[in-house]
């Protein structure tokens, strides 16, 4: 996991309570037993360098059993205001164990939840993998759904792309979101956008603002190829 430059973005959001808001992005760190001590270290440090107002991580943090690595996992108990929504490999690998290891996360999946930001609630909620289903967990969408329609200005966090109907839908300022590596390895590229809606980067549908991360770390083969990993300062904007 080669930890890039941080990539700035400002966001176009139709809420003018949550102007200027500054979301710190991170997405698919693939933590494996190759992972080392010092890249996760340097990561936190960079994360903590940073002034925002939340960060978020839209699932698989890990890539292997939490007993195999819980050293470099309780590194990141080191971040602060975290808010972290699973991702299917967190699922396969054990999203218990994880909870259990990060003890300094909000995790959110199936959960909603409100922030203060100059002093208005902010409305954040997170909806479980679409795997979920295979490991006996409840996506509770109508939950989400109907939390989301009743604050106007609320995010809404999934790890992949699919999701991002739940937003539109319910007039959801912010969707955030990971899972497709932005395709890794050219030309895979292809192949993503034949089951994801979207590839990676910033899109606008009716009221929402939806913005897919293509992560930090990869999967199967450790290369990328015309898919830059990121790690994302979100700033959001009312016009």
């Amino acid at each position: 996991m080669k930890l890039p430059k941080i990539s700035n973005i400002n966001i176009n959001i139709k809420n003018e309570d949550l102007h200027n808001m500054q979301i710190l992005h991170l997405s698919d760190l693939h933590i494996n037993k190759r992972t080392s001590v010092e890249n996760i270290k340097t990561l936190v440090d960079i994360c903590n360098n940073i002034k925002y107002d939340i960060l978020v991580i839209t699932g698989d943090i890990i890539d292997c059993k939490v007993k195999k690595i819980q050293n470099l996992l309780k590194i990141l108990n080191n971040l602060e205001k975290v808010y972290y929504i699973s991702g299917n490999h967190d699922l396969f690998y054990g999203i218990k164990d994880l909870e259990k290891i990060l003890d300094n996360f909000n995790f959110i999946d199936n959960k909603t939840l409100f922030i203060k930001y100059n002093d208005k609630n902010i409305a954040i909620a997170g909806l479980s993998d679409r795997f979920s289903k295979f490991f006996k967990i409840k996506r509770d969408e109508n939950k989400i759904i109907n939390f989301l329609k009743k604050n106007k200005n609320s995010i809404l966090l999934a790890h992949q792309p699919k999701d991002y109907n739940f937003a539109v839908n319910t007039n959801t300022n912010l969707f955030l979101c990971g899972h497709t590596h932005g395709g890794q390895i050219f030309p895979f590229h292809y192949l993503v956008k034949l089951v994801q809606p979207f590839l990676n980067g910033l899109h606008y549908k009716k009221n929402s603002a939806i913005y897919v991360n293509k992560g930090l770390g990869t999967w199967g083969i450790d290369f990328r190829y015309k898919a830059n990993n990121e790690i994302t300062l979100i700033k959001l904007i009312h016009k």
